[in-house]
């Protein structure tokens, strides 16, 4: 059952993927190329030094194009794969939910954990924000953030079950989303913030921007939990 789960999972995240694709290119590219525009603009009123930067490797068409997707899809097919994963051991401990149910959970609980706890702590920018000598700073606490969040998601999903012992389900999973919110501030206040934005750049393009990439992995996310549910009830509940 695992395997034919992780196929499913595997496919499930490659067709979210092309979803979260078509979002990308039809409304974050924009605004990419806006911020790289921008970015040309500065480098040239600061004395033209980008013109003496090394040509680009690969075209600005082809990374918005054949890049983008080959990077969303792999990205899309691991990420659906790891679900699966998680989701053949969680089916059936976290109260009597049906495949469907559980899958579409997963999803939500996984988007708020690995997507927007971070994002409020470390929102992504454009490419023409951030200092190339800080990335792995940013990088380090971008992940420390996500694995803070998530072991916080698993300690609020054990409180709702030990709850839901005692209690009815709501209070069950009252209770723990009370707990999620104070251990993900916590996380959020002993992790230091890093603010690089140029007090110059435009506030509405980096918005902009900044919601484009979060709908992204809505998209995604949201797209797995609904191709996932329906390919999981067809394996566990045949």
């Amino acid at each position: 059952m695992v395997r034919d789960l992780l196929v499913r999972g595997m496919l499930a995240g490659f067709l979210a993927s092309v979803l979260a694709f078509v979002f990308a290119h039809m409304v974050g590219e924009p605004q990419v190329d806006r911020a790289i525009a921008f970015e040309e603009q500065m480098a040239h009123a600061m004395g033209g030094s980008h013109q003496h930067e090394m040509p680009e490797l690969v075209s600005r068409e082809t990374q918005s194009g054949l890049g983008l997707f080959v990077g969303l899809g792999v990205f899309g097919a691991a990420v659906g794969g790891l679900f699966a994963l998680a989701f053949a051991y969680v089916y059936g401990r976290i109260g009597a939910l049906g495949a469907r149910a559980t899958a579409l959970l997963m999803a939500g609980l996984g988007f708020v954990a690995i997507v927007l706890v971070p994002f409020l702590k470390y929102p992504p920018n454009p490419p023409a924000i951030g200092d190339p000598s800080t990335i792995g700073l940013r990088t380090g606490l971008f992940f420390t953030m996500i694995g803070l969040s998530l072991a916080a998601m698993v300690v609020a999903v054990i409180v709702a079950r030990q709850l839901a012992a005692r209690r009815d389900a709501w209070h069950a999973w009252l209770g723990a989303g009370a707990v999620f919110v104070v251990l993900a501030l916590l996380g959020h206040a002993l992790l230091p913030g890093i603010d690089e934005v140029p007090d110059h750049f435009p506030a509405t393009l980096l918005w902009q921007y900044r919601m484009a990439t979060f709908g992204i992995q809505a998209v995604l996310w949201g797209a797995l939990g609904v191709m996932f549910a329906g390919f999981a009830k067809g394996v566990v509940e045949r």
